[in-house]
């Protein structure tokens, strides 16, 4: 193989090492928490008393968006729950703030009047 040959070989590979490493090391770790289950066994998201989602200690604005998403889901159920009762949606979120608390396993994160505290 010419020298030329060699060398292009040589930068393609470089090249191709830096973008893998600018994608690894670019991607918000809590990125990798894809789900809830991580999420919240990872420290990164808790349960909190108005029985909706909240982020623990992060500006990630990815992770955010994940917890947003799901507490838009949560409220659009919640909604549905208090009109077919005929009781306020502040009552079915209290009331699902409870029973999620509850839930939550042991080393989770919860947000009870405003403070966090681990299971």
């Amino acid at each position: 193989m010419n020298k030329i040959k060699k060398q292009k070989l040589i930068n393609t590979i470089t090249a191709v090492v830096a973008i893998i490493l600018a994608i690894i090391f670019l991607t918000p770790s809590k990125l990798l928490a894809h789900n809830l289950s991580s999420a919240k066994s990872n420290g990164l998201v808790g349960e909190t008393d108005s029985g909706y989602l909240a982020v623990v200690d992060s500006n990630d604005s990815s992770l955010a968006n994940f917890v947003k998403g799901i507490n838009e889901k949560r409220r659009l159920r919640y909604q549905e729950i208090a009109n077919k009762n005929g009781v306020s949606l502040n009552t079915v979120e209290q009331q699902a703030g409870g029973k999620l608390i509850r839930k939550i396993s042991n080393g989770e994160y919860v947000r009870i009047s405003g403070k966090w505290k681990r299971k």
